[in-house]
């Protein structure tokens, strides 16, 4: 089998190469595109990561692929239907960064509540002044958890030890676990309108794309917190910008943006204008970007070196179970 494995880095080639056992396996540090698929069209298995483009340009243009190995949870970047109507199986990693993701949630928020960010770029000045470093406490606050899988719950139990009121909303509730952590199940409304601060731990799906909007940032409490370390089209921007600019929405921290990707390139950005996509929310990122209220991360939540390699550890578990004939994780 041939075997292709995008936006790797170096220390990943060596248990990738033990795999493949010398087949023929080929590297690039790059993501996958429309424009470098034909370089690869020939491989039996692919494996990639979140900002490698599998939609029908590039998908189409593989000849013999039957399997793809995401090295994520997530695999929106995957068009799905297309996999499943050409016999493509897809396997993703269901768990590896539960509690890392939970604890980049309270270094962001950490951060709001005692401003350190400009304490820190203050300090490093010379300025020790305290004037507008004042924060507040977590302990008694109410933090409303939309979406409680597993990564959800680690936010809950450190919620706890922070001696919070924790309300969450789930299109699935799970009452038992609720008695067990001690936290209410409630309507999204309620989270809403009691949350002093609100975090994001949902999928992005057509249904929850601009979970976050003009409505329900109308129903928040003044001085409400945002944070988001799921998927960026949970949040309207242009909703959330316009919340942050009344006042509504106090601070914000996030680790995904709706436009990362065109963000992250400039040839995205080229491609984008050339498409004639919607440039007022890309627009809305860059503004995001620059307000001192609202704390940005480079989608690197996930990024702990015990957290990679439990990626790396289940992506090669999944491509030899598929190469065995039992493959598992799959999504499609």
């Amino acid at each position: 089998m041939k075997l292709a494995v995008f936006e790797i880095e170096e220390w990943e080639r060596e248990a990738f190469e033990r795999l493949a056992q010398g087949q023929d396996i080929r590297f690039l540090s790059e993501p996958l595109t429309a424009e470098n698929a034909d370089l690869y069209s020939d491989a039996d298995i692919i494996s990639t990561f979140i900002y490698s483009e599998l939609g029908h340009d590039t998908l189409s243009r593989f000849r013999n692929l039957r399997f793809i190995a995401t090295r994520s949870t997530g695999y929106d970047h995957i068009d799905t239907a297309y996999c499943a109507g050409h016999g493509i199986r897809v396997a993703n990693v269901p768990a590896y960064g539960d509690n890392t993701v939970a604890e980049h949630v309270f270094a962001l928020i950490l951060a709001i509540s005692h401003n350190l960010i400009e304490a820190v770029e203050r300090t490093r000045r010379g300025d020790f002044s305290l004037q507008g470093l004042r924060g507040f406490d977590l302990k008694g606050k109410t933090i409303g958890v939309i979406g409680t899988g597993s990564i959800g719950r680690h936010v809950i139990e450190m919620a706890k030890g922070f001696h919070m009121e924790t309300v969450a909303f789930d299109m699935y509730p799970k009452e038992e676990l609720a008695r067990t952590m001690g936290f209410r199940y409630v309507p999204l409304e309620e989270v809403l309108k009691k949350s002093d601060i609100i975090t994001l731990h949902i999928p992005s799906t057509p249904e929850t794309h601009n979970f976050l909007s003009e409505s329900e940032f109308s129903m928040m409490k003044k001085g409400v917190v945002i944070i988001n370390t799921a998927r960026g089209d949970l949040v309207d921007v242009q909703a959330l910008l316009r919340a942050i600019t009344t006042g509504k929405v106090a601070a914000a921290g996030l680790d995904v943006l709706s436009e990362e990707p065109i963000i992250r390139e400039e040839a995205e950005l080229l491609r984008s204008i050339a498409q004639k996509k919607p440039l007022d929310i890309l627009l809305a990122d860059h503004i995001l970007l620059r307000l001192r209220n609202v704390i940005i991360t480079p989608h690197s939540a996930f990024d702990t070196k015990e957290a990679v390699q439990r990626i790396l550890d289940t992506t090669l578990e999944n491509i030899a179970a598929f190469t065995r004939g039992e493959p598992k994780n799959l999504v499609v």
